[in-house]
């Protein structure tokens, strides 16, 4: 996989492979959704044990670069400019200006809120594949069809190597469940990871909160926010909402991102004949760098430690993926201006010049209303108090977390036919290395 700083570029690695992108197009949806199976075994695999013990008599074969952006595009992938929320009584007739992105992606967002980003890792090393905050990269045409070849090459220009080195993560508990220590991660496969912001994703609740009247109260310390009385011509003061409901309803939104993201490239396993699955059994502290132990870096994110947190709090990875809260913001304020900025600056989903999916888009966009002096103060004062309360944002659950990755590898298909019934494979998976490699079998150890 190239650098972003390289030349970008796309073309099949030979005629296999090309018509085999020909032929990806027409697998039909419904044979990848009934066919959908976790298929672990891979290349180069083992078993020592039990009564499904085998060895595999291959070596690992990773996966070519066009295999990796097809995962990679399906997992998190642009495709087109997000439609937007169309209409809410309450401020009619401005356009609702929840989305927090221009753009679409594969997998859906709580309205368009889209606060996660994609990271990678391979045998070739560790990336940042982003696409949360890109136009649409590729124009539809008429008849609503987008180029794949014209995807692939956009999207390969989003990809930022980290390292040369795949990701370490030692085989054993508690960095990874027990189940998942003989097959994780291993050579030859491709690990993706959705991350997800749950600091920004909570301040755009609260946006969403302050524009349809509601605010919160601090149900832990059983008392109101001081200074919201100031703010009731806004919000109903009277009747706020839990500070914890708004922590697990940002959490919960959040993580629906990063498992219909794995979800989306899990389909795209059927249709390839790759095997892999999705799954959680990897420790997130691990994953992002506080594991604790300096020899398991992970991602390498910052964190920090308080006597009034159960656990470590991973708040960004600086100048890749950084929360929406300090340290990597000054103050609340602050985050909340960016946050603004994102939805209402050159670029965002609610600024005039961006373009869009409509016959009038400037006209359309520009109807929303922008998040006013006295309304992000409301939304400051409430998310300040979080932080200074309880020493991070949110406050009962992360600021940065993982819950779903997928693996990606090609499958032993020995395995399964010595083990298992016929059709334990698709279609797909029988004939992917004659077609995606023009190989008759794998290579031996």
């Amino acid at each position: 996989m190239s650098d972003q700083q390289q030349q970008p570029g796309f073309s099949a690695e030979g005629p296999d492979e090309e018509q085999a992108l020909q032929e990806l197009l027409t697998f039909p949806f419904v044979e990848a959704l009934f066919g959908r199976r976790s298929r672990r075994f891979l290349l180069g695999a083992e078993i020592p044990d039990g009564p499904l013990a085998y060895r595999s008599r291959y070596e690992p074969l990773p996966l070519s670069e066009l295999e990796t952006l097809l995962v990679l595009l399906a997992v998190g992938g642009n495709t087109g400019w997000h439609h937007s929320i169309t209409r809410h009584e309450r401020y009619a007739p401005h356009l609702a200006n929840y989305a927090g992105a221009a753009g679409g992606r594969t997998f859906p967002s709580a309205a368009g809120f889209h606060t996660s980003e994609i990271f990678f890792t391979d045998d070739s090393g560790t990336y940042f594949f982003a696409t949360r905050d890109a136009p649409a990269l590729v124009s539809r045409a008429a008849d609503g069809q987008l180029s794949l070849t014209d995807l692939l090459r956009a999207h390969r220009a989003r990809i930022r190597r980290l390292s040369d080195q795949r990701i370490y993560l030692p085989p054993r508990e508690p960095y990874m469940e027990g189940h998942n220590t003989w097959v994780a991660n291993r050579p030859g496969s491709l690990l993706v990871i959705p991350v997800g912001d749950v600091a920004q994703h909570t301040i755009a609740n609260l946006c969403f909160y302050v524009q349809n009247g509601y605010c919160i109260y601090d149900d832990i310390h059983r008392r109101p926010i001081p200074g919201l009385e100031r703010f009731a011509d806004l919000v109903d003061v009277d009747n706020p909402l839990p500070l914890t409901f708004l922590d697990q309803y940002s959490l919960t939104e959040c993580t629906a991102e990063l498992a219909t993201a794995a979800y989306a490239g899990m389909l795209m396993l059927q249709a390839l004949g790759l095997g892999g699955w999705m799954f959680d059994g990897i420790d997130r502290l691990t994953m992002l760098g506080a594991s604790g132990d300096p020899a398991v870096p992970g991602l390498g994110f910052r964190y920090d430690t308080d006597e009034r947190w159960s656990q470590p709090n991973p708040t960004g990875l600086p100048g890749i993926f950084e929360g929406y809260c300090p340290p990597h913001f000054p103050t609340m304020r602050a985050a909340v201006e960016r946050f603004c900025e994102r939805k209402f600056g050159p670029g965002g989903p609610f600024h005039p010049d961006t373009p869009g999916p409509w016959k009038e888009s400037r006209r359309v966009r520009a109807s929303a209303q922008v998040h006013d002096e006295r309304f992000r103060e409301c939304v400051a004062l409430q998310a300040q108090y979080i932080f200074d309360t309880f020493g991070k944002f949110p406050a009962t659950v992360p600021t940065i977390f993982i819950l779903m990755y997928l693996q990606a590898h090609h499958l032993d298909l020995e395995y399964y036919d010595t083990l298992f019934e016929p059709g334990a494979y698709l279609r797909t998976h029988a004939e992917h290395l004659r077609k995606w490699h023009g190989l008759a079998q794998p290579k031996e150890r």
